[in-house]
């Protein structure tokens, strides 16, 4: 999924969630925050163009992809801003060099958003994976965005540097055009990685995913070839865990 995945192993051994804290309602999102429930249509003006900025090509689609192509579906314009290629995920591999994955990752995208049947304008920005703090003011300065767009952007908090720089970005872009901006978590929502307990007490918004749209994803997810099969003897780049935290018939913004 990125280039610094190795830097943010998920970490054993949380402190339980309080019992009484809201919970998903199928065991796959964050258990310990309270959440209010709400569709894309309440989430997204008619008419507004929505846009993700994906800081890798997966993230858009693991994390948000059912509910993007409910708005899709509702006739909504999707612009997706890759960000970076991802071309920094297999650091070791023979296979996957950074070539072939900046060759084959946008192409696994456009499959992916095939499948949720969704026709997105893709901008692809060339920032280097894994070195976008480094281009922050930059890539506030790329985005096209406009006033009356509802920008979509992995959370602030999200425990990856490029999701975070990206969202400090888009952030400071929307406010001087006018757009209105929603966080949502990634890497956040895997319950063993060390940016779960940030979502502790955290104000969620939670969609629902329909079941037809549940089963689009699942297949959809599966375009991700480079990222979720084992490269030789290396393990895949999106274990179980993390499939298992973004494939639950809820998806997750922040309030």
């Amino acid at each position: 999924m990125d280039a610094l995945i190795a830097l943010h192993k998920p970490r054993m051994g949380r402190t339980a969630a309080p019992a009484s804290a809201a919970r998903a309602t199928d065991g796959t999102g964050p258990s310990a925050c309270p959440a209010q429930r709400i569709t894309p249509e309440q989430l997204v003006p008619a008419g507004s163009r929505v846009v993700v900025v994906a800081p890798h090509p997966d993230d858009e689609v693991l994390a948000l992809g059912g509910t993007l192509a409910r708005l899709a579906r509702r006739g909504h314009a999707i612009t997706v801003c890759a960000v970076t290629d991802g071309e920094g995920s297999h650091p070791q591999s023979a296979h996957w060099t950074p070539d072939a994955l900046r060759h084959t990752r946008p192409h696994e995208t456009e499959e992916a958003l095939a499948r949720l049947g969704i026709r997105a304008e893709t901008i692809r920005l060339g920032l280097p994976d894994g070195g976008v703090p480094a281009h922050e003011k930059t890539l506030a300065l790329r985005l096209p965005l406009r006033p009356d767009d509802t920008v979509f952007v992995p959370w602030r908090f999200d425990g990856h540097p490029d999701h975070e720089a990206c969202a400090r970005a888009t952030l400071a872009a929307c406010r001087t055009v006018g757009a209105r901006c929603i966080e949502f978590p990634v890497w956040a929502l895997v319950p063993d990685h060390a940016a779960h307990g940030r979502l502790r007490h955290r104000r969620l918004l939670r969609i629902v995913v329909p079941p037809d749209l549940l089963a689009a994803k699942a297949h959809a997810t599966q375009a991700f070839a480079s990222q979720v099969t084992a490269d030789g003897a290396t393990p895949p780049v999106l274990m179980p865990p993390a499939l298992q935290a973004w494939s639950g018939r809820e998806e997750w913004a922040m309030a």
